[in-house]
């Protein structure tokens, strides 16, 4: 019968603070340097070796200044050596480099025989390779902290992101308008060092306590593709022309190409718009008073009425951009959203045909569609 290897013992001097959560692991990790960090040294009992630039030079002299700063004796009998902000724990060019593991296993090998008397280590490493056997043994043997994220893989949800980037304002403090968290989530994403420096800019140009808006989210968050295709779909949502214009311009501007524009943004928000109105109209639904609260009506429905719904890869509704549009849909008649509908139709024609101005066509399609005064149906076939 095989019997199982015991547990390498934890080091109680030896501490990581790593996962997928950039900023976090950096909140934490400061945290507990300010804790582990020798009382009353004048500021001589802690030693931080940061890397100057993510290279395979700046990696392994990191490596060897930690081992150095590990080994010299400690001027007040105690210190804490912090191993700051290791990238090189990632999938990289290199984390990937011999030169690097090769390091690492020296620093292993010492951590493994034990700190020196008055000696205490930190390491914090964000977003590491959880395969590398560097992080599976200084897991073991090392106290430990894992600041993930949630998962936000297969089954994920555009509420999901939202609900999480809503949850990281609250705990900081920071007061946010709905629909300004929406419009920060599609320009930072899942990126929890960038949500935080946005937030802090954004704070200080709200000043104390004030409500973030999303107008100045608008102002100071950089436009990335993704949190311009939502802007521009947005901005059909509400009808609201100079801002589909203006972001269509900007999208432009970035080199975006126009079927891609049409097609990631233009067609999927009319569409989902005609079809929300359709089923609001047919059943009776009410518009909710949020995106997500739409989910539950449309649980309501037999499945042939949800069949051309828009899925996600695992096959259940996506259910955010329908809601969404139902949210808006009273802005829209009927007519109007069939006749926008084939307007898409044309334009995407014209657009393939290579016939005008590619940025006229979609200029023209926009005020089509978001315009108050009806479309010409006739035109639009």
């Amino acid at each position: 019968m095989a019997t199982r290897k015991a547990p390498a013992a934890k080091n109680p001097n030896l501490h990581f603070v790593t996962g997928s959560d950039e900023a976090e692991v950096r909140r934490t990790a400061q945290g507990l340097a300010a804790k582990l960090a020798p009382a009353d040294d004048g500021g001589f009992g802690i030693e931080v070796i940061e890397a100057p630039a993510d290279t395979v030079d700046c990696s392994i002299e990191m490596v060897a200044s930690t081992i150095q700063g590990i080994l010299t004796v400690p001027m007040f009998g105690e210190k804490l050596v912090w191993m700051k902000g290791v990238t090189f724990l990632k999938d990289t060019v290199q984390g990937r480099s011999e030169a690097v593991q090769n390091a690492l296993e020296k620093l292993l090998k010492l951590l493994e025989e034990g700190l020196p008397g008055g000696v205490t280590l930190l390491i914090s490493a964000p977003e590491p390779d959880k395969r590398k056997s560097f992080y599976k043994k200084l897991s073991e043997i090392a106290l430990t902290t894992l600041c993930d994220k949630p998962d936000f893989g297969f089954g994920a949800t555009e509420d999901d992101l939202i609900d999480w980037v809503i949850d990281r304002c609250r705990d900081r403090g920071v007061k946010m308008d709905p629909h300004a968290a929406v419009v920060l989530t599609t320009r930072v994403g899942a990126s929890s060092g960038q949500l935080d420096a946005e937030l802090a800019k954004l704070t200080t140009a709200a000043g104390e306590g004030a409500i973030i808006t999303e107008t100045l989210v608008r102002d100071l968050v950089p436009l990335t593709r993704a949190g311009g295709i939502f802007d521009l779909s947005d901005a059909i949502n509400k009808r609201n022309l100079p801002l589909c214009l203006d972001t269509l311009a900007q999208l432009r501007r970035q080199g975006e190409n126009t079927i891609g524009i049409l097609l990631a943004a233009i067609v999927p928000t009319v569409r989902n718009l005609l079809v929300a109105k359709d089923l609001m109209e047919r059943h009776k639904m009410r518009p909710p008073a949020q995106p997500q609260f739409f989910s539950s009506d449309l649980k309501r429905l037999r499945s042939e009425e949800t069949a051309h719904l828009p899925r996600k890869k695992d096959g259940t509704l996506n259910t955010y951009g329908i809601g969404l549009a139902a949210v808006n849909a009273a802005r829209f008649d009927r007519d109007h959203l069939i006749s926008a509908f084939l307007a898409c139709r044309d334009a995407n024609a014209a657009l393939l045909r290579g016939h005008g101005s590619e940025d006229t066509l979609l200029t023209q399609l926009l005020v089509r569609i978001v315009a108050k005064n009806p479309i010409n149906r006739q035109k639009a076939a």
